[in-house]
């Protein structure tokens, strides 16, 4: 079921090809091009992970960390697998349905019988195994990105100031059981393959009398668009959720790299933020940026949220987005990349710092796709915004499985 996160605006780092480097913390690296295909579809049929030797098995040490989050997290993925129609993406290899609800409750004792990062690490060692995504280049290599919640002023009623809309789904939109938009209702029965994109939906006035709400600034409406949930701030100081209900099954195109072809934005510099300034100067740009991503995405009023693609909270930095085409709904992963830190200079500079954590695939991303893709949640408003604005960096992607051996003796 696709739900939140066609989100990712945040690729345009991936699409842009911002390498990181496996040193200490660091400037962020200019724009070079373009050298690993990301997105590479694996051959039909196959997934995105392999069994691991334990000599290659990463130091879980620093998940060891703020283990309340991670716990609520995984909590959140045990109510997914709680619901009977869990039980449909499984076995996912050699991970049957029992063994991915047992791996997490496994995976909760060893975080209250763990005492230190040493012990925790070694625990994880004796008692699971370890399976390391493929990556882009079947050597590992993932690219890593963020994503946010957006706070923006907004309203529930069009006035002068606020005019620039939040649609809700359209009547004639069709789903397949999965959730994916496979075309609109044409009369009767009959289905027309493929639905509007979002240069029909604007320049044509297509949803109009489906408007949910209103926002005062025309990019920051596509930036609600593309991360696809927002929590809107009305006149009376309160904030009212706004979450993913449908898109309109158009592949995602990011607009950066038309940005930086046409110089509005610096190669070195590419950001959320730096395109939040460029259109704040020209917002008359907006469409003729925005209409090159045919992706649009529709929303429902919500509370408690955002939700990821399974229908469970996401946690900022314990869930992902990944392609739930080849990798395990639900699952615990581990990560080790590089992430955005506020830099001790100019305040819009930062540093990429080494991260390594524990998180749960509980996201979909109409950019991730495949093995070499993985979308951080970071968070709701400003701050979140100005670390997943600027993630961008490759490392690698592992998931863990309690052991066989210890499913079968109960352990």
């Amino acid at each position: 079921m696709f739900r939140t996160r066609t989100l990712i605006l945040t690729s345009l780092a991936a699409t842009l090809g911002l390498a990181s480097c496996n040193q200490p913390a660091e400037p962020m690296q200019p724009f070079r091009p373009k050298e690993k295909d990301y997105g590479r579809a694996l051959p039909p049929g196959a997934l995105a992970l392999r069994k691991i030797d334990p000599r290659d098995y990463p130091d879980f040490a620093p998940g060891f960390e703020r283990r309340a989050e991670l716990e609520q997290a995984i909590r959140h993925s045990l109510d997914y697998l709680s619901r009977p129609s869990s039980r449909r993406y499984f076995p996912y290899g050699d991970v049957t349905h029992e063994r991915a609800v047992a791996s997490l409750n496994a995976f909760l004792g060893v975080l209250h019988a763990a005492r230190d990062a040493r012990e925790f690490d070694q625990l994880i060692r004796a008692r699971f195994e370890v399976y390391q995504s493929v990556g882009c280049d079947d050597r590992g290599t993932v690219y890593f990105t963020g994503y946010y919640t957006p706070i923006f002023e907004g309203r529930k009623q069009a006035d002068e100031r606020f005019r620039y809309p939040i649609y809700k789904i359209p009547a004639d939109l069709v789903k397949d059981d999965e959730g994916r938009t496979i075309g609109r209702r044409a009369g009767g029965a009959s289905v027309v393959p493929g639905y509007y994109t979002r240069r029909e939906i604007e320049e044509q006035g297509l949803m109009r009398g489906r408007e949910l709400a209103w926002l005062q600034d025309p990019f920051e409406a596509y930036v609600v668009t593309v991360q696809g949930s927002a929590k809107l701030r009305l006149e009376n100081g309160g904030l009212w959720e706004l979450g993913y209900a449908a898109n309109n099954g158009h592949e995602y195109t990011p607009i950066a790299p038309l940005l930086v072809r046409d110089r509005a934005i610096k190669a070195a510099e590419v950001s959320l933020q730096a395109m939040r300034r460029f259109f704040t100067t020209r917002p008359d740009l907006v469409p003729h940026y925005t209409w090159n991503n045919d992706r649009f995405v529709f929303f429902k009023e919500t509370s408690g949220g955002p939700y990821g693609s399974i229908n469970v909270p996401v946690t900022p930095f314990y869930s992902i987005a990944t392609d739930k085409d080849v990798f395990p709904r639900a699952c615990l992963a581990f990560m080790q990349t590089r992430i955005p830190a506020p830099a001790a200079t100019a305040s819009d500079a930062v540093t990429m710092r080494p991260y390594a954590g524990f998180a749960l695939d509980h996201d979909t991303g109409g950019a991730i796709r495949a093995a070499g893709r993985c979308d951080i949640y970071m968070g709701v408003g400003p701050q979140a915004e100005a670390l997943a604005g600027r993630t961008g960096a490759e490392g690698r992607l592992y998931y863990i499985f309690v052991r066989p051996t210890s499913l079968a003796s109960g352990s």
